[in-house]
Parts: structure tokens; sequence; C-alpha cells
């Protein structure tokens, strides 16, 4: 009997009425085992209680269990799809948020690259909905004229999101690029090889594809571009190539986007420290979409006792860490300054909310914002000698950077995975910054001189020269250090070549001036030593490069640019001052006949034709090549051989 009859037959008293005995004022009776009085069966009307409450609840549970049943269908359907298109169950993807969801999640789908970066021309917002943060009276002035002219403003969420649907809708998986297995093994290595040694995955937290995958696009493709470059073979086939088009190309189509989130920002710094022939434009568009989401603003946060923003400083500690390593690599101005973040490492450790990975970046923040302000202080002419005073001042630098070994080597602790890495590579990094700042004391110096090297410039070169062979012989005598060589960021294998080019350089220089330039430098130098070093290093690389990493990894051009440098000296020089090893191919690059290989104009321009008017020039500009490989003037002039040849990638 329905809950709401009012009467039966028996005469039971009713509990409520039916609506048309109610309007009519008629007794209402209920037959026992109908579901409708006598009168609303005899008229055929719907019968329906008067109370408006109970109609609702019955409504609603007629509701929900149609509802019910569409949900299942959907699930059923939507397994179905996940189950043909090989991706992950259902329970892996979680709930959609507008305001994170990247728009390079559709990049390799098919939409329009204008309709899914590029909003309409009409910015004009299509609700009155102000953001939360009313930053009171005073404000930026660009945020004043999107609120004066109601225009959309740059960082905030779109009214109504184009394009929802799931991260890993068209992923490489998906569009078939990779299996399931083969991502699987790059994800791997990845986490094994490149992810512990960048802090202990302060920037990619995920540990599952899975998760990965459920991300943006973009993240998971900077992934396996990288793990497939850091794979012998590149992953097999054409992977690496498929990849790193793919990255170029969500890149490209979220340089105009104005949403992003995090995992965006996190690719393009994985992209930064890895890919040669993208780091700088990286790293320049990582910072500015940083800004844009006002991740610089988080740090104040997490002072004011928000822990919840925590991530997104380490994330901004990292970025720092990335455009310093280029900026000064290039000798190019930073896109980042020294904001309260940097200056404010120490009070970021103290946090409850910090983790082992924290002391390393932070160490680093530390250590290039003492470069930068050398930086700074020196500017980049390099055609500018230091005067005494700048020399005095490279002193209180020399400082400093002994200082910030003393601080950060003991609070960098073993860890698993990499063993003794976190403090060898403070040893490392203070390495390559007293060469950094040492090696400045010989910019602009011209050999022959009438003058000899003053006291400070000698000891400056001195220590130059310390700190070079310090770095090669740190890399080739640390297990653990070698051990990292196939997952250190590019700046690690540009200090490489850095210190080796220099060492060779000086060897060069000192060989060909003979007793007469000796005394005038006044530096003790041993040309045999630093030839078995520059030797032993190329071998250490080329080992690596040839088992560990793809054919087109940047350590293979180091190789065969050293090994070529060694050869040009040994010409210079004669065999009685050093063994020049002949060999048929060295680095995958066929030899000349004479000895002499397809980088001795390379070489040349590294240590000059001849005595006179010799230059020492300090910059990375005979380098800056490395970094972009992809460049066709870099190939014309370093790379001759088919098997190295690079991708095509903008310069």
């Amino acid at each position: 009997t329905p809950p709401w009859t009012c009467k039966t037959l028996t005469h039971a008293k009713p509990a409520r009425i039916g609506a048309e005995c109610k309007r009519h004022k008629i007794r209402c009776e209920v037959r026992r085992g109908e579901h409708a009085c006598v009168r609303c069966l005899r008229t055929g009307i719907e019968c329906s209680p008067h109370d408006p409450v109970q109609r609702l609840l019955d409504d609603n549970e007629a509701w929900k269990a149609q509802a019910t049943t569409q949900i299942h269908q959907l699930q059923a359907a939507v397994a179905a799809l996940l189950q043909r298109t090989q991706l992950p169950d259902l329970p892996n993807f979680h709930e959609f948020h507008p305001n994170t969801t990247s728009p390079t999640d559709s990049a390799i789908g098919n939409v329009s690259t204008t309709e899914s970066v590029i909003a309409p021309y009409d910015m004009r917002e299509s609700s009155p909905d102000r953001q939360a943060d009313d930053p009171g009276l005073v404000q930026a002035p660009m945020s004043n004229l999107y609120e004066l002219t109601k225009a959309t403003h740059p960082i905030g969420p779109p009214s109504v999101p184009r394009h929802i649907r799931l991260a890993s809708e068209q992923d490489l998986i998906a569009s078939g690029v990779l299996s399931i297995s083969c991502a699987e093994q790059l994800l791997s290595r990845f986490l094994t090889n490149q992810n512990p040694l960048l802090w202990g995955g302060i920037i990619f937290p995920y540990q599952s594809l899975d998760a990965l995958r459920c991300t943006s696009v973009l993240l998971s493709t900077a992934v396996f571009t990288i793990a497939s470059l850091h794979s012998p073979g590149g992953g097999g086939g054409d992977v690496l190539q498929k990849c790193y088009d793919t990255y170029i190309s969500l890149v490209s189509r979220s340089s105009l986007s104005r949403n992003h989130s995090l995992d965006d920002i996190r690719a393009l710094i994985l992209g930064a420290f890895y890919l040669p022939n993208l780091s700088w434009r990286l790293s320049g568009q990582a910072a500015r979409m940083a800004a844009e989401m006002n991740i610089h603003q988080s740090f104040h946060k997490v002072m004011n006792g928000d822990m919840r923003h925590a991530e997104r400083v380490r994330l901004w500690y990292a970025l720092f860490v990335c455009d310093r390593h280029f900026s000064m690599a290039y000798l190019r101005p930073s896109a980042m300054a020294d904001d309260a973040a940097v200056k404010g490492v120490e009070r970021f450790l103290e946090c409850t909310s910090s983790v082992p990975g924290d002391v390393r970046v932070c160490a680093q923040v530390a250590l290039f914002k003492i470069l930068s302000e050398a930086h700074m202080e020196y500017g980049s002419d390099q055609s500018a000698p230091l005067t005494e005073a700048d020399l005095d001042k490279l002193r209180a630098y020399n400082t400093a950077i002994e200082q910030w070994r003393m601080l950060w080597q003991p609070r960098s602790y073993d860890v698993a995975g990499i063993g003794s890495y976190p403090s060898k590579g403070v040893v490392l990094y203070y390495h390559f910054a007293r060469f950094q700042l040492n090696s400045l004391a010989l910019r602009g110096v011209r050999w022959p001189s009438d003058e000899p090297l003053c006291l400070n410039r000698r000891e400056a070169a001195m220590a130059a020269i310390s700190a070079a062979m310090s770095t090669l012989l740190h890399i080739t005598g640390e297990e653990d250090m070698r051990r990292a060589l196939n997952g250190v960021p590019l700046f690690t294998h540009t200090m490489i070549a850095f210190c080796a080019t220099f060492l060779l350089k000086v060897a060069a220089i000192w060989a060909r001036g003979g007793d007469h330039l000796s005394q005038s430098l006044g530096l003790g130098f041993n040309l045999a030593e630093i030839v078995s070093l520059a030797r032993r290093t190329a071998d250490l690389l080329a080992r690596v490069a040839e088992e560990e990493v793809s054919e087109k990894h940047l350590m293979r051009l180091i190789v065969a640019g050293i090994r070529e440098m060694l050869q040009r000296l040994a010409l210079a020089v004669g065999d009685d001052a050093m063994e020049a090893r002949p060999a048929g191919k060295e680095a995958g690059r066929e030899q000349k006949a004479d000895g002499t290989g397809a980088a001795v104009d390379f070489a040349t321009v590294q240590m000059g034709d001849g005595i006179d008017g010799m230059i020492y020039n300090m910059d990375l500009h005979s380098l800056a090549g490395l970094l972009e490989y992809g460049s066709d003037q870099f190939l014309d002039t370093f790379v001759s051989s088919n098997e190295l040849d690079a991708w095509d990638a903008p310069s």
C-alpha cells in the first residue's frame, strides 16, 4: 500500500488524503492491494498524495534510480573505451578542475591552434565575478586596467572552458607513438637516472605511468623525450625524434596560451635542463609562465603560514637555478631577479614542510646568487680585462664561495640510489664556481706582452687552472660522480667541456710560448698532466656516450671536440712533448688522413694559429654551438658525420 493511503475498506483512520479527494472534499478509500483510491480508479486519473513534500520525495527517488542506472551504463561504456585505447582505468583519473587544466593537453588532438590557444579578440568578461584576492587600493597597473575595462585577466580562468577532457586522451600512448611497455621503460629510466639528481624529485613528483598520464600532456611528453635521449638507441626506432617533434609542437602551441598548470612549468624546466638546443628559450618561457601564475608570491604566503604554497616555492627555486644555468652559460641577462624567495632560502628551510631535497636546491640557489652578483659586477664585455680594483673584489667573491661550501656540504646527506652525489655535487659546483670566477682574471689578456702578470692576476689565473683540473679530477675520480654522468643536467656537461677546453687552450699557449712565455706568465703548469687528464675525461665521457645514452646526446660532440683539440695540440708541440693517440674512428667520426678530423677548425678557433696576438677569451662562445647543436651553423663547422646528425629544431 502506498505510504500516502488515507483509508482502506476496513475503515482504518486515514493518515492523509489524496489530492483529488481533498479538492472535492469526499472520502478517500483505497481497496486492499490497490495503489490508487476508488474514485481515481473509477475516473482514470492519477492518484497522487496531497502532501507536496511527499510528492517531492517520491519524484526524487525516481530520478535517483534513473540517474544511477544511466551512470552505471556510462561507466561501463567508458571502461570499455579505456580498455580498447590502452588508457588507465577510470579510478586513476582525478576530478576535473577547469582552472588547472592545461590547454596544451589538446595540442596533439584535432583541435585548431587558434581555438585551443589564442582567445578571441573580444576580451570582455562574460561574468562580472572578480578574483577572490582583492588587492585593495594599490595594485598592479595592468590589473587596474583589466578591472576598469572589465577585460579578461590573463591569469584568470576562462569563463567557459572550451575543451574539457581527460589529460591522457591524446598523449603519446593514445596517439600510438609509444606502447604501454615502452612508456613504462622510459618512465622507469627517468625516475632512476634523472629524477633523483633533480633534488630528489622536487620538479617531478609523480611515480607511476598512470599518475603521469593524468597530468599535462606536455609534461609526459617532456619526460618521454628526455628518457629516450638518455637511452641507448634513443628508445628504439625513431621514438626519440617523434617524442621530440611532439614536444616542440606542444611548447610552440602553449607559448601564447593564457592558462597553464604547474605541470606545464615542470615540463618546460625539464626540457631546459636536458634539451641543448632549446634550453635558453624554454627557461625564459617557464619564467614568464610562472610569473603569470604568481608563483613568485608563494614565498610570502609560506612565510605567513600557508604551507600549501611550499610546492610552488620549490618550483620557483628550481626555475631560478635553471635560469642562472643558461644566463651564465650564454653570458646573457637573466630573466629572474634575486627576489625575497632567493634571499630567504634559510627561512624557507626552517619551515616544517621542508623535505631533504629542499637543502640541495637551496644550496644551488645560494651559490648562483653569489655568481649572479659577480656576473653583474664584471659585466659581459669579453674584451675588457679586469682592473686591480676588480681583482681585489674577486678575492671577496672567492671567500664567499669557500663559505658556501663549508655551509652546504655538511648539510647534503647521502641518498639511496645516488649515494654521496648530494655532497659530492656541492664539491663539483664549488669547483665550477671557482673556475668561473677566477678565469675572469685572464679576460682580455694578450700574449706576448712586455709586462708580466701582476700578482693578483697571476694568483687568480692559477686558481682558475687549479679549479678546472679539480673539476675533471672530481668527475673522473669519484665513483658516484661517474655513475651520475648519464643523468646530470646539461649545465654539468657544459662546464666539464668548458674546463677541458680552458686547460687545452692554456696548454697550447704554454707549449708554443716556450720559456720566455713561461717566465712572463709566472704560472705553474704541467703540460703532460693536463693532456693526460683531458684524455681520461674524454675516455670516460666516450664510454658513457657509447653505452648509456642516445647517439644524439651532447656527450658525443664533447668527446669529439676534446679529442680533436688533443690532436691539434700534439701536432703543435710534437710527440716529444706529448703522445698523440691515432685512432681510425673516435666518438663515431672518421679521422682525416693527416690525423686531424672534422673539428680541426673548431680546435684552431680554440687555440689560434700562432703565438702572435693570442688572446684568451673566457666566454662560452666556442661552446655555445654545443648548446645550440640543432642549428645548421654549428653543424657546418663542427659535425660532419651522418651518425651525429642533429635534430631539426629551431636554433
